[in-house]
C-alpha cells in the first residue's frame, strides 16, 4: 500500500484492501507455526477478525534461535562493515515510511490506537529509530589503552550473538525498534516475539527488513502468547540477551528463567507509576493540559503514564477544574476516523479491568470526571478519561499500574511531603516537576528517584536520551547511545610482540 497525504482518506475502507499474512518470518521466509495454532487477530476498536495469527511453538523458536545463530556464526551480518549495516538499516526506515499507510492501518486495527497518532507518530518515530542507529552504526569508537613496552591493547565493543526481544502491545512497531535498531547496528542477530495481541506490524517489518537488505536468518519475527513461545525464548540455552519491555510481574519470572537457563543477559524495562508533581507556582494552563496528555494519551496505555498527580493544595481546585476541562480532549472515538481524541483500549477484558478499578476508586473517593464505558462501531472497549480525587495515599489506584485512562489526584503541603510521595511506590521509571522556581527544580528533581525526570513538561524522551528506570521498573536503557551497551560488550586483544 503506498503513502498518501490526502486528509479525506476513508481509512475504514483502505483497511479492508489490506493483505495481511499473520504468518511468522523465520530464516528470510513466511511460514506456517508447526504447531498449526491459528487464532483471528481482533480489532479492538470494532471486535471485527483482521487476520489469521500463527502461533509459535517450541519448535518454531528452536528453529528461529538456530537460523539467528547461524547467521551470527557465518558473519553474514556481523562481519560486514558498520557502515554498510548503517545504510541497511537506513534503507529500511525509507521503507517504513514508504509504507506509512500500511503499517499505520495495521498498528490501528490490532491495537486500537487510532489512525492519526499512529501515522504521525508512531510509524515515523519508528523509522526515525532506524534511521539514527543506521547513522550512528559506524561512529563508535574503539581503544588503545597505555600497556607495558612491547606489548599493545586493542579494546573493542564487539556484539554479543543472539539477541531475544519480546515486547508489548501498547506500540508495538515503536517498542520494537527501540530493541531491534540497536541490537542490528551492533552486529547481532535477533529472534523477535511481538505481543499476540498486536503482531501485524512487527511481521510487516521483518518483510521490509529483507527488502533493505538485512540477510535472512538476521532478523526472525515469532508470534505467540507470553506462556509458551515468550517463555521458550526466555528459557533458550542459544540466546544471549534478552530484551523485555513489559510488565513488573513477568520481568520477575524473566530473572528466573534467565538464572534457571543460560544466566542470560537481561534489558528489563517494566512497569511504571509515574508521578506528576505541580506547584502552586507552576504555569497551572499548561500543567493541566500537559498533565491530561501524560495521564490519558493512548488511553493511559503508557508505562511511563503520569497516573498520579501530586497538587499543592493551594492550587488544588485551579488546577482540577482545569484538568477537567482538558481531559474533554482525550473523549473516545473511531480509531479509523482520523480525528483528535483517544481511541480504544486493546481489549474487552482490559476494559473490564480498568473499569473495576475505576469503580473501587470511585467507591472509596470522590469520581470527579469521566470513567463511563462507550460503544463505538460496535465494541464496548472505550473509556472515557477518569479523574479520582479523595483517596488515600496507599489506595491502589496511587499504588498499583492500572494502565487505563484514570487518574488519581492527591494535594501535598510542603515540598518535602511531595517527595515523598513521589518516592513511595516500588517503581522509578518517570516522574515530572512543575514550577517556576529553578533552584527547587534543581532540587526536587535530583531527589526524585525516576530514571527521567520531566521539568515543566510530562513523559519527555527523545532518540538522544536514555530511557528506562530504577528498582522494580527494571534496569537497563533503551534508545541513545547507551542503548548499544545493551547487545555488545568489551573484549580485550593483547598481543605481546617484545620483551
Amino acid at each position: 500500500m503506498t503513502t498518501t497525504n490526502r486528509n479525506d482518506t476513508d481509512w475504514g475502507a483502505r483497511s479492508l484492501e489490506l493483505a495481511i499474512d499473520g504468518r511468522a518470518v523465520i530464516d528470510g521466509s513466511r511460514r506456517e507455526t508447526g504447531g498449526a495454532s491459528v487464532s483471528s487477530a481482533i480489532s479492538p476498536g470494532s471486535l471485527r477478525p483482521i487476520a489469521e495469527l500463527h502461533e509459535g511453538t517450541d519448535q518454531d523458536v528452536d528453529l528461529a534461535v538456530s537460523a539467528a545463530r547461524q547467521a551470527f556464526a557465518d558473519r553474514r551480518w556481523s562481519g560486514m562493515s558498520a557502515a554498510e549495516r548503517g545504510r541497511i538499516l537506513i534503507r529500511l526506515a525509507d521503507l517504513l515510511m514508504e509504507n506509512l499507510d500500511e503499517l499505520a492501518l495495521l498498528e490501528t486495527l490490532d491495537s486500537g490506537e487510532p489512525i492519526a497518532q499512529t501515522r504521525v507518530v508512531d510509524i515515523p518515530g519508528s523509522a526515525e529509530t532506524f534511521r539514527w542507529y543506521g547513522e550512528l552504526a559506524d561512529k563508535r569508537f574503539d581503544e588503545i589503552p597505555e600497556t607495558p613496552a612491547g606489548s599493545t591493547a586493542l579494546v573493542r565493543r564487539v556484539p554479543l550473538g543472539v539477541v531475544g526481544a519480546i515486547v508489548p502491545w501498547n506500540y508495538p512497531l515503536e517498542i520494537a525498534s527501540w530493541k531491534l535498531a540497536p541490537a542490528l547496528a551492533g552486529g547481532n542477530s535477533v529472534v523477535l516475539k511481538p505481543a499476540w495481541e498486536t503482531s501485524l506490524s512487527a511481521l510487516r517489518l521483518a518483510d521490509l527488513a529483507l527488502e533493505a537488505g538485512i540477510p535472512a536468518g538476521v532478523l526472525n519475527v515469532v508470534p505467540g502468547r507470553g506462556a509458551t513461545t515468550g517463555s521458550r525464548i526466555a528459557r533458550h540455552p542459544d540466546v544471549d540477551v534478552l530484551a523485555f519491555t513489559g510488565s513488573t510481574a513477568v520481568a520477575h519470572q524473566l530473572l528466573i528463567d534467565s538464572g534457571q537457563s543460560n544466566m542470560k543477559r537481561l534489558v528489563l524495562e517494566a512497569g511504571g507509576k509515574s508521578a506528576n508533581l505541580i506547584f502552586a507556582d507552576a504555569d497551572l494552563p499548561a500543567a493541566a493540559a500537559k498533565a491530561a496528555f501524560g495521564a490519558f494519551y493512548n488511553q493511559g496505555q503508557i508505562c511511563s503514564a503520569n497516573s498520579r498527580i501530586l497538587i499543592q493544595r493551594e492550587a488544588q481546585q485551579e488546577f482540577l477544574d482545569l484538568l477537567v476541562a482538558a481531559a474533554r480532549d482525550y473523549e473516545p472515538r473511531d480509531p479509523l476516523a482520523a480525528e483528535a481524541g483517544n481511541g480504544s483500549l486493546i481489549s474487552q477484558a482490559h476494559t473490564d479491568s480498568v473499569q473495576g478499578a475505576i469503580q473501587r476508586a470511585a467507591a472509596d473517593g470522590t469520581l470527579l470526571s469521566g470513567g463511563e464505558r462507550l460503544t463505538i462501531t460496535g465494541s464496548d472497549a472505550y473509556l472515557r478519561p477518569a479523574i479520582v480525587t479523595g483517596l488515600a495515599a496507599d489506595h491502589e489506584l496511587h499504588r498499583k499500574e492500572i494502565f487505563g485512562p484514570v487518574v488519581a489526584v492527591l494535594p501535598f503541603d510542603t515540598e518535602a511531603e511531595a517527595i515523598r510521595l513521589a518516592n513511595d511506590t516500588d517503581y522509578g521509571l518517570a516522574a515530572s516537576l512543575w514550577t517556576t522556581d529553578l533552584s527547587r527544580a534543581h532540587r526536587v528533581s535530583d531527589r526524585l528517584v525516576a530514571g527521567t525526570v520531566s521539568v515543566n513538561t510530562v513523559d519527555a524522551l527523545g532518540l538522544t536520551t536514555p530511557f528506562g528506570g530504577f528498582r522494580q521498573s527494571g534496569f537497563g536503557r533503551d534508545l541513545s547511545r547507551h542503548a548499544l551497551d545493551n547487545y555488545t560488550d568489551w573484549k580485550t586483544t593483547w598481543i605481546q610482540h617484545g620483551a
